[in-house]
């Protein structure tokens, strides 16, 4: 491989950068996958170690600190991370995949994720409820988890960590980090910001590295909860693991994501939504658009004008302004996503637009996808069940809006789910029979508030939801207060 000037890759541990001692690891551009972005040693498993010891270290200190002060050391992170926007997006884009506007925006989502955890310490602490003894309040106080082990994917290298650290941070628990080995730069760049913003040492330990660093984290005797985002098989062996030393896991796992459009819907919105839901950021999202039910009524036009739209994308380097949609991640996943569109053909599907690999140099040497819509009949597709992670749509039809919320239903996964209606009584069927986590009306499948809960329903999520509120409920635990008065001094 040639290089283009890689950053050094070094690991946060006891508040001291140093490189590891493992084997080799690096990242490289996707769109140009001869070109090294960051490269340094893993880490090795003495390091696992020495990180789980320093956060146990500063786990009591931090839990006393104020959650005020805890919240400043936000604060101030979220300006480090918003001041370098624009350049830190650029290295997303380079290193992810995604195109150079969502990474800027991601960046900035993780700032504005520091800010409303920052903020905690203005809300709501604990509760009081009535005794039924006289002279007696009960209270319920909350305390940190302890140390928190957290397990981030490829995906969004910066927003999903910032979303798991930051709640874990404010509520008073140390971390122990190992992001995704393909994306390690951003990785870096969020703990440099939070080192920087005054985070006490070993409150924050960032270990770079392949599966072999998050076994070693999911296995220690010292880590008191998990959270992890990524895939079922590897969420659910987690949850196994940490099951047997009675561990609680967080786990956000797949999904297999269905927009329903219904005959009566706006049609350029729907439209506009579902190509946002299936193709941005390459379809490797786990609330992207997979799955697309339409109804008779509108499904020969929609789908004419689907496949006119998802041939005009324009598909190239993520970092040219021109561009729609960039490459997947790794060369893997764009083999795995190529079987995926091969099988659907051969059991039947009918490609309305892509399917095909790209035969020009510069995106033949990448991992190109090209973004595929797959029409499927009655017949049982692999397409329809098995996330492919990738710009893949596959398409039914439908008679009318139970069936189509039926067909949405069809799936194991239940982590969100997108519906085009004008129709409020329907709007209100499909929020009570599709069984999923998020539920969006006339908007595309994808996007999470940091304010709001986040997380499946069936086999997309284990645990109590991420964001907002909802995230105190697994970093932290309960304390039920009997207090009581004795007799009053003379």
């Amino acid at each position: 491989m040639t290089t283009s000037s890689p950053a050094s890759l070094q690991h946060l541990i006891a508040g001291r950068w140093v490189a590891g001692t493992g084997e080799d690891v690096s990242s490289v551009d996707p769109s140009q996958p001869d070109i090294i972005v960051a490269e340094g040693a893993a880490a090795g498993s003495a390091d696992v170690d020495a990180a789980v010891a320093a956060a146990a270290e500063a786990a009591r200190a931090w839990a006393a600190t104020p959650i005020a002060a805890r919240g400043a050391v936000l604060l101030a992170a979220a300006e480090v991370v918003d001041r370098h926007a624009e350049d830190w997006g650029r290295d997303l884009s380079v290193e992810e995949g995604k195109t150079l506007a969502e990474g800027v925006g991601e960046v900035r989502r993780a700032a504005q994720i520091l800010r409303y955890y920052g903020n905690e310490g203005d809300r709501q602490a604990g509760e009081i409820y009535a005794s039924p003894r006289a002279g007696e309040q009960i209270l319920v106080t909350r305390k940190p988890v302890g140390v928190v082990g957290v397990i981030t994917p490829f995906n969004f290298p910066i927003a999903i960590p910032a979303w798991k650290i930051a709640p874990a941070l404010i509520y008073g628990n140390p971390v122990v980090w190992k992001p995704a080995s393909t994306v390690p730069l951003l990785a870096t760049h969020l703990a440099r910001a939070l080192h920087t913003a005054g985070l006490p040492a070993g409150v924050l330990n960032l270990l770079i590295g392949g599966s072999d660093v998050g076994d070693g984290i999911v296995n220690h005797p010292n880590i008191d909860a998990i959270t992890f985002t990524g895939s079922t098989g590897i969420g659910r062996r987690i949850a196994s693991i940490a099951a047997a030393r009675g561990v609680p896991v967080q786990a956000e796992m797949g999904g297999k994501n269905a927009a329903v459009v219904l005959h009566d819907a706006d049609f350029d919105l729907a439209l506009d939504q579902v190509m946002l839901g299936a193709f941005r950021s390459t379809g490797q999202k786990c609330t992207a658009t997979s799955r697309l039910i339409v109804t008779d009524g509108i499904a020969d036009r929609f789908l004419d004008a689907l496949a006119e739209r998802t041939r005009a994308l324009v598909v190239g380097n993520p970092v040219q302004a021109a561009t729609h949609m960039g490459p997947v991640v790794s060369d893997s996943a764009r083999k795995t996503i190529t079987t995926g569109i091969d099988t659907a053909r051969t059991q039947g599907a009918t490609i309305l637009a892509g399917g095909a690999p790209y035969t020009d140099d510069a995106r033949a040497r990448g991992y190109f996808i090209a973004p595929t819509v797959a029409e499927l009949g009655d017949q049982p597709a692999d397409v329809w069940t098995d996330e492919l992670f990738g710009p893949v749509l596959a398409v039914r039809r439908a008679t009318d809006a139970e069936e189509a919320f039926a067909l949405a239903n069809d799936s194991e996964f239940g982590l969100s789910a997108a519906v085009f209606t004008q129709d409020l009584t329907r709007a209100l069927r499909a929020m009570e029979h599709i069984d999923v986590g998020v539920l969006h009306v006339n908007s595309e499948s994808a996007g999470a508030d940091p304010h709001v809960p986040f997380g499946g329903a069936k086999k997309s999520g284990l645990g109590p939801k991420e964001q907002g509120t909802a995230a105190r409920e697994f970093f932290t635990h309960t304390t039920t207060v009997y207090l009581r008065s004795g007799a009053p001094r003379a």
